[in-house]
């Protein structure tokens, strides 16, 4: 019936649910958490050989928010960190990724 939940739909909410309270309590037990590393935007945009502009145009940034990450007035954090993180790692495979 419309609106009801099968009991694998349910048994895997109610895993989620207990590995979210351990992970909560600090029990890290099958849960892998991923910490971004401090990413030097300067750099990077210019070992990429871009300006700026290209920069922000091609990762989906403001310039207005790279230059302040550049000048050190703010720092990446969340999602923007980690698309940094992946440019830094591997930047052809980011620009084949987005280019599709």
């Amino acid at each position: 019936m419309a609106g009801e939940i099968s009991m694998s739909t349910f048994q895997s909410i109610k895993q989620g649910l207990t590995e979210a309270v351990a992970h909560a309590k600090g029990n890290q037990a099958g849960v892998n958490e991923y910490q971004p590393y401090e990413v030097d935007v300067a750099g990077l945009r210019k070992r990429l050989g871009l300006t700026q502009e290209q920069f922000a145009a091609r990762f989906g940034f403001s310039v207005a928010t790279l230059r302040h990450w550049e000048r050190g007035d703010r720092t990446p954090h969340g999602p923007a960190l980690v698309l940094l993180n992946l440019i830094d790692r591997e930047p052809k495979a980011v620009m084949r990724a987005l280019a599709a």
